[in-house]
């Protein structure tokens, strides 16, 4: 196959789609304003729904969701937590932070804070001594989303 006039072919015609959709997203003014515009979002909506569409319709096979499937038994004795499990991890999570150094922990969550700030300093450094004070993950995230806020998702039409 290799140098066949067919396969050289689709060579080109995969380079010409993907000069022009290239094109077509730097006339826009480049990927992050295409981003902006939800076009990149609307684009990957598209194709998993055409995706999905033909798998649902026999038109794109995959082997043991559509075609050849093995018939298995339903899962029997499913696990199931007890809420008890969460209330016991919820003291446990009090009684650590009733232990702990509270200004210390107060001074490595400002530290964060302030290297999340400032995009040229590395946070690992910072996160591991929050970690050390014993401050708990969501206090942690609670002021990296402080910084850097939440991702929201732009609904595309």
């Amino acid at each position: 196959l290799g140098g066949s006039y067919y396969v050289e072919a689709l060579t080109n015609a995969i380079e010409k789609e993907a000069e022009d959709y290239i094109r077509k997203i730097d006339e826009m003014g480049g990927a992050v304003v295409a981003i902006e515009k939800g076009y990149i979002q609307k684009e990957i909506q598209e194709s998993a729904y055409r995706w999905q569409m033909e798998v649902e319709s026999g038109d794109r096979i995959i082997v043991g969701v559509n075609k050849f499937q093995v018939e298995e038994k339903p899962v029997e004795g499913l696990l199931k937590v007890d809420t008890s499990v969460g209330e016991l991890q919820a003291k446990k999570l009090a009684k650590v932070k009733a232990g702990r150094d509270q200004e210390a922990v107060k001074a490595t969550l400002e530290a964060l804070r302030k290297g999340a700030e400032d995009e040229s300093v590395n946070l690992m450094p910072l996160i591991l001594d929050c970690v050390r004070t014993y401050a708990s993950l969501g206090e942690i995230c609670n002021v990296l989303r402080g910084v850097f806020g939440e991702y929201q998702a732009h609904a595309t039409v």
